[in-house]
């Protein structure tokens, strides 16, 4: 029996979207290619804000501070439904500045600001608390002393607990879920999918389609991709185990582009790279010694001998971190929602609200033209 709407990935981006739609009535499969929530969505960080939100376009900005509103509700309902605690927090990110650094955002303007200021006014702007501190006021436990910016509306969520919370919910409103099955082929007529093929044989049909494949969604389009410009880039974490409470809140190094984020239960994950390496995700003894060193300079206590895993995934990467969230140009019933770089799980909710939305034919929160398929 054909559903109302197949949605493929089984990530954060594919489930957020296929509960979304059944709890609004719809019927919904979605079709993972391996395991449900093992890919980009796992192996992410869960910090729910851009990392440097200054230094990103407004569209960006829109659509994580609608999503960050969305949060306590998503994660509350969650939790309601399923018993699993996602572990949402606002723990809050101190952020030290390179203040070797010019401002990259607006130059006719901020070009002979420092990287602080550019960041207060970015704050002002957008009605985001923040405050110039001392960094060992926030994290007495890191080796610099310098003056910081302190983010307390920052916050995160355990990746893993969230994405089992998703599966969870989707069975429990009547979702078809189907691992194991990659899309092989699709059969297309006059402008409207009619249905799909998986690598098993098996054919699925629906109304409507969405493809939320993350860094595999433009392979998975073959012909019918479009201007679609999403890539694979490969990010590293390690894992880090020490006393809870040892460090509390986010904190982020933007001269390397690096953070730590400590859990309640004294874990604490540092990363990650960015490299350009197609769909390979294997780990390397370079990364993983270059984010030992990093998380060391910033807290000693995380030895080699706190280690206690080391992980890579492929994030869905798109040109200025603005993801797809849009019907086909020339195809009526096929949909994306991909291409969400660093923050798919930042971004999952308010996604699928407006994916939702399209597929409904509901009104907008927001404007949607700065995530319509490129053309």
């Amino acid at each position: 029996m054909s559903s109302d709407v197949i949605v493929i990935g089984g990530g954060i981006a594919g489930l957020a979207a296929a509960w979304e739609l059944l709890r609004s009535g719809a019927t919904v499969t979605v079709l993972e290619r391996n395991l449900c929530g093992q890919e980009a969505s796992w192996a992410g960080a869960g910090i729910l804000s851009p990392l440097l939100p200054w230094d990103y376009p407004e569209a960006v900005t829109q659509l994580t501070q609608f999503s960050a509103r969305l949060f306590p509700r998503f994660v509350e309902a969650l939790q309601a439904e399923t018993g699993i605690d996602p572990e949402y927090q606002a723990s809050g990110m101190l952020v030290l500045p390179d203040s070797s650094s010019q401002a990259c955002v607006e130059p006719e303007t901020f070009a002979k600001c420092n990287r602080m200021l550019l960041a207060r006014r970015w704050c002002a702007r957008h009605a985001i608390p923040v405050q110039e501190v001392q960094s060992s006021r926030m994290a007495p436990s890191l080796r610099r002393d310098t003056a910081a910016l302190w983010l307390p509306e920052v916050c995160q969520v355990r990746n893993p607990r969230l994405l089992r919370a998703l599966i969870k919910a989707v069975k429990a409103l009547g979702g078809k879920v189907v691992e194991h099955a990659e899309v092989a082929g699709w059969k297309i007529e006059r402008g409207y999918v009619q249905s799909i093929n998986t690598i098993t044989g098996e054919s699925h049909s629906a109304g409507q389609y969405v493809v939320a494949a993350g860094a595999w969604s433009r392979r998975l389009l073959a012909g019918h991709a479009a201007a679609l410009d999403v890539w694979p880039v490969r990010g590293q974490i390690l894992l880090f185990k020490v006393r809870p409470g040892l460090l509390e809140p986010i904190v982020l190094d933007e001269r390397n582009n690096f953070y730590l984020i400590p859990r309640r239960d004294g874990h604490i994950l540092a990363g990650s790279t960015l490299e350009e390496a197609g769909f390979d995700k294997s780990t390397t003894h370079e990364a993983r010694e270059t984010l030992l060193a990093r998380a060391q300079a910033l807290v000693p206590v995380l030895a080699e001998g706190t280690i206690i895993a080391h992980w890579a995934g492929l994030r869905p990467a798109s040109p200025r971190n603005i993801p797809a969230i849009s019907v086909h140009p020339a195809i009526s019933n096929l949909y994306l929602n991909s291409g969400h770089y660093r923050y798919g799980v930042t971004m999952a909710p308010g996604s699928a609200q407006l994916i939702a939305n399209m597929i409904l034919d509901k009104l907008q929160p927001l404007d949607v033209t700065p995530y319509q398929w490129p053309v």
